[in-house]
C-alpha cells in the first residue's frame, strides 16, 4: 500500500511527465491504431498501457487503484529514462526520433511540448 506522501509524489511526477491532455492522448491513440482496412472503436484504440494512462487522467487521486499506481510508476520510470537519454529538446526529427516520440506519446508524453 502507498502512503499519502508517496501518493502525492507519484501523482505530481505522473502529471509532470504526462504532458498530453486526455483529449490529445485519446486522439493520438485513435490515429496510432487506424489503418487502411479497419479502425478500432475509439474506446478500444491504442495499447493497453495507453488506454490505462487515459483512464488514469480521467480519475481523481482518491479513486486510484493499486493497478493504476503500478502503471503510473511504469510511465514515470519509462518517460524519465527516455528523457535522460535525450536531455535536449527535439527539433529536427530523424526516423528514430520520430519512433521514440511516437512510443512516448502512446504513454501521454510528447517530447516536443514545452
Amino acid at each position: 500500500m502507498t502512503d499519502a506522501l508517496e501518493l502525492d509524489a507519484l501523482w505530481e511526477d505522473f502529471h509532470r511527465v504526462v504532458n498530453m491532455t486526455s483529449a490529445e492522448l485519446a486522439a493520438w491513440l485513435r490515429v496510432r491504431d487506424a489503418d487502411e482496412n479497419a479502425e478500432p472503436l475509439p474506446e478500444d484504440a491504442g495499447s493497453p498501457t495507453g488506454q490505462h494512462v487515459l483512464a488514469i487522467l480521467q480519475k481523481r487521486r482518491t479513486d486510484l487503484t493499486e493497478d493504476d499506481l503500478r502503471v503510473m510508476r511504469k510511465v514515470v520510470d519509462t518517460v524519465t529514462a527516455q528523457a535522460d537519454v535525450e536531455n535536449e529538446p527535439e527539433t529536427e526529427e530523424s526516423a528514430e526520433d520520430t519512433r521514440r516520440r511516437h512510443r512516448l506519446m502512446t504513454l501521454g508524453h510528447d517530447p516536443l511540448k514545452a
